[in-house]
């Protein structure tokens, strides 16, 4: 907005204001001495006056201060609406409103009053972005994380990914894991079946290999045979051979 940087401005000439009108009282307070403001105090009907006096004098003064710095404007806000609200109470309530009436010193609440709802606005945010708050609270914003967390962290999504992207195994039948040698690493995908069966070779060259095969077994079990009939020689003195 427009406006915003207006409001800034305006936020800071009402700090430094009524800053200095709170670092007044409070030295003005300090200056005559403790004893003697917890003296006049006491003379008003202020219970507690030494503690009185010592909050209002110190509150006064070093909240002033911090008020137009900017520094710590929720709690420095609020102790200063509370010395206003315990000077109102206790001092200026029956005194009515104006300070001066008619050339006659009333002592009056309307100094109090303006001072603590400023005080109000100034802890419930009205401070503006002018402010040592804002400053403090930008530069720790802007400092830079730690580069070992962020690596922890992107090494915890990276693992989380792999996860959801790794296939699930596929279960397998027992009769092939029964017939799947040991020594074989399990396979995750099962063989895949074209749908038909094997059609044996009906080639000219098939038939040819099969009738020498056939031929081959067939000398092979001749020879077998002959070798099983030849005669066994028998010693002397048997006329005849036999065969087995």
């Amino acid at each position: 907005m427009r406006t915003r940087p207006l409001y800034d401005i305006a936020a800071v000439l009402a700090r430094l204001g009524v800053g200095v009108v709170f670092m007044a009282h409070g030295w003005q307070k300090i200056e005559a001495g403790v004893t003697a403001t917890s003296r006049s105090f006491d003379d008003l009907g202020v219970p507690l006056p030494t503690a009185a006096a010592v909050y209002s004098a110190f509150v006064e003064l070093l909240g002033g201060a911090a008020l137009i710095a900017g520094l710590g404007l929720p709690l420095t806000g609020a102790l200063l609406f509370l010395d206003m609200a315990g000077a109102f109470i206790f001092v200026h309530a029956d005194q009515g409103l104006f300070l001066v009436d008619g050339g006659n010193v009333q002592n009056g609440y309307e100094l109090v009053l303006a001072l603590g709802m400023v005080s109000l606005l100034f802890a419930a945010g009205g401070g503006g972005r002018l402010t040592a708050d804002q400053w403090i609270l930008g530069k720790r914003t802007r400092a830079p994380k730690d580069d070992g967390d962020e690596e922890d962290a992107a090494s915890f999504v990276a693992s989380l990914r792999a996860a959801e992207t790794k296939p699930a195994k596929k279960p397998r039948s027992p009769r092939a894991a029964k017939d799947q040698p040991k020594d074989q690493p399990p396979s995750l995908d099962p063989p895949k079946s074209t749908g038909t069966p094997d059609k044996p070779d009906t080639s000219g060259k098939a038939g040819e290999g099969a009738e020498d095969d056939v031929l081959v077994a067939g000398r092979k079990s001749q020879r077998r045979r002959a070798s099983r009939t030849q005669p066994i020689k028998r010693p002397s003195g048997t006329d005849e051979d036999t065969t087995t």
